[in-house]
């Protein structure tokens, strides 16, 4: 069984970088296929996906955060880590984790994950 857990959120102010990371156990990033998204949901407004990497190495952003946040893999430790520079206060929001066990397709204009596994989230606050 595959599992999630983010860590490393917190509060900044604005200009400032945190760097989230989500564990995956029960799944090594070295086999078999998978995609893995980061999303974040702010207060009153839905989900959405801003960060996307699958087993072929395939990357997407939304527009909102290219150029200012990088997604990677750490295949030793297991972890999709996202980095988080130019904090700006429209980031504030809980930012969870997902996976799928194939990878990424291209729909809509945007990369998608059918995913199946969540974290529990972590929190990002930006003050301006």
């Amino acid at each position: 069984e595959v599992q999630l857990a983010e860590s490393g959120g917190g509060s900044v102010q604005s200009g400032g970088s945190l760097r989230l990371s989500c564990a995956v156990s029960g799944k090594r990033l070295t086999e078999s296929s998978y995609c893995i998204v980061w999303l974040r949901q702010a207060p009153r407004k839905g989900r959405e996906g801003i960060a996307a990497i699958d087993s072929d190495g395939v990357i997407s952003y939304r527009d909102s955060v290219t150029g200012r946040f990088t997604i990677s893999r750490d295949k030793v430790n297991n972890t999709v880590d996202l980095q988080m520079n130019d904090l700006k206060s429209e980031d504030t929001a809980r930012y969870y984790c997902v996976a799928g066990s194939g990878v990424l397709y291209f729909s809509d204009n945007f990369y998608r994950c059918d995913w199946d596994v969540m974290g529990q989230g972590t929190q990002v606050t930006v003050s301006s």
